[in-house]
């Protein structure tokens, strides 16, 4: 699909298959992967209370995977995203650092822009690569 051109004549972004939102239940996830900027990025899609994000699966304190066991990123209360090596906590709706290791604090989690047509999901590939370093 990249390089695609709608009726206008205007160049489409590429879009990625998730799946349908049927699949996600409220408080789930799932993981998917994208190439961003030329490299394949593990990332993830949660469905907050009806409300589909994505972002990079890593932390903003040390370059890791947010989820210790398989899919698993929200807190037991569902309030946040939690790096299970870390315990930093993430605002699920935003990604914002809301507590945890100084370095993290603050940051927010690479958003992954999403599309929702006819009861799919999709994300697109950011512009610009996620910062790959602390």
């Amino acid at each position: 699909m990249a390089g695609a051109s709608n009726k206008a004549g205007r160049r489409r972004r590429a879009r990625f298959r998730i799946c349908a939102s049927a699949e996600l239940g409220a408080g789930e996830s799932r993981k998917f992967l994208l190439t961003i900027a030329g490299i394949e990025e593990e990332c993830f899609l949660i469905n907050l209370d009806g409300e589909f994000h994505a972002f990079v699966n890593r932390c903003r304190h040390v370059p890791l995977p947010l989820d210790w066991v398989d899919n698993q990123f929200f807190t037991a209360d569902r309030r946040y995203l939690m790096c299970q090596t870390h315990g930093a906590l993430y605002l699920p709706a935003s990604g914002l650092c809301v507590s945890g290791p100084g370095e993290a604090c603050g940051k927010k989690l690479f958003r992954i822009p999403l599309e929702i047509a006819d009861g799919q999901i999709y994300a697109q590939p950011p512009a610009s690569a996620p910062e790959r370093g602390i």
